[in-house]
């Protein structure tokens, strides 16, 4: 009997020797944009094994954006770092004893609440093999949709809403990214049903779009602002309820 407890404890130590502090470096990147960090709120990450559903590590990516001009505008090569040293990320660091099949989870951006997202991917990080550089990039799709609403003294609806990419990046005409691109609508809803609705648009300045909701009755409704890009998959909806008073 203590020859197998010897036995087992030996086990133990030899595989506690074997462990290795195992560097992750984990960074969200808003879909056609930059990095989203610390302006954001930046995204809530978790690393579990996968094969078993513990937490390794967990943290919030945060620093800044990042350069606009390696990510956005020169041409990358292939194995080319576009991340530097304060480009937003999280370092997770991984006590594993064995080659780990990992799964992160990411929640996002946090700053943002009504417009944060989830994403999930899986990566083998091996012992001692550190994951540096641009690191394990995760894409967050998406826009950002902040609106506002308020009553004006004709009757209508004024609706204002600020629109960014995941990462806080800026709309606006000729930009990087241009407003043209981008189509922002308002809609009053009563279950399933739009009572009214209006386009919104660029309000002269960045990120800022605008407009008026018409012939809606007084009431309580549900805002519906949605945002969405020509040119890539990224979109975004908010809802909020409004109420439109009736005139005195």
């Amino acid at each position: 009997m203590k020859s197998i407890l010897l036995a087992a404890a030996l086990a133990i130590l030899a595989a506690a020797a074997q462990a290795a502090p195992t560097h992750v470096m984990i960074r969200a990147q808003s879909l056609d944009a930059k990095f989203i960090g610390t302006h954001m709120g930046g995204v809530q990450i978790i690393l579990r094994d996968a094969a078993t559903g513990s937490i390794l590590a967990k943290g919030v990516t945060t620093g800044g954006t990042g350069d606009t001009g390696a990510i956005m505008k020169k041409p990358r090569e292939r194995g080319a770092l576009i991340a530097g040293g304060d480009t937003a990320g999280f370092d997770a660091v991984l006590d594993i004893a064995r080659p780990t099949l990992v799964r992160v989870e990411a929640s996002g951006p946090i700053g943002r609440p009504a417009s944060s997202i989830k994403v999930a991917s899986s990566l083998w990080v091996i012992p001692g093999r550190n994951v540096g550089g641009d690191g394990w990039v995760l894409s967050f799709p998406g826009l950002v949709v902040e609106p506002s609403a308020q009553r004006e003294p004709d009757g209508s609806l004024k609706v204002a809403a600020k629109v960014t990419l995941m990462c806080g990046c800026p709309i606006e005409p000729g930009g990087v990214w241009d407003a043209a691109n981008y189509s922002v609508e308002a809609s009053l809803m009563r279950g399933d049903k739009v009572v009214a609705k209006a386009p919104l648009s660029y309000a002269g300045q960045a990120s800022q779009f605008s407009g008026a909701i018409t012939g809606a009755a007084p009431g309580r409704y549900v805002l519906r602002v949605v945002a969405t890009d020509a040119k890539t998959p990224n979109a975004g909806v908010v809802e909020q309820k409004v109420e439109i008073p009736r005139r005195r």
